[in-house]
């Protein structure tokens, strides 16, 4: 029985998070990839196979080499998920910001 990897610890990983970035534009081998950190390859590749596991990497074998592309529908989820979070912490700021407003107008 294979486990899934939880999308929310692989993202935790700036590594990981670096690498999601780096795929935003275009689809990379993994060799492309590992070029832009000073970590061995298996290390990266590692990231990788996490990554696409929490399916939001989808792998992509165009002749002799696998490119690795974000998923966006993947990634649509997990903002799915943070909405309602980000609207209560921005309606949390918006208060205190304008408690912040009315103190200083009473100064």
């Amino acid at each position: 029985m294979q486990l899934r990897r939880d999308v929310f610890q692989a993202i935790a990983d700036p590594t990981r998070r670096a690498i999601l970035l780096l795929v935003t534009a275009q689809a990379m081998t993994a060799g492309a990839i590992a070029a832009h950190f000073d970590t061995a390859r298996p290390t990266v590749s590692k990231h990788l196979q996490i990554l696409t596991e929490c399916e939001l990497l989808q792998q992509e074998q165009n002749g002799r080499e696998m490119f690795y592309r974000l998923n966006p529908q993947k990634m649509k989820e997990i903002a799915d998920f943070i909405a309602p979070f980000r609207a209560l912490w921005e309606e949390r700021f918006s208060k205190l910001e304008t408690l912040m407003k009315s103190y200083q107008a009473t100064e």
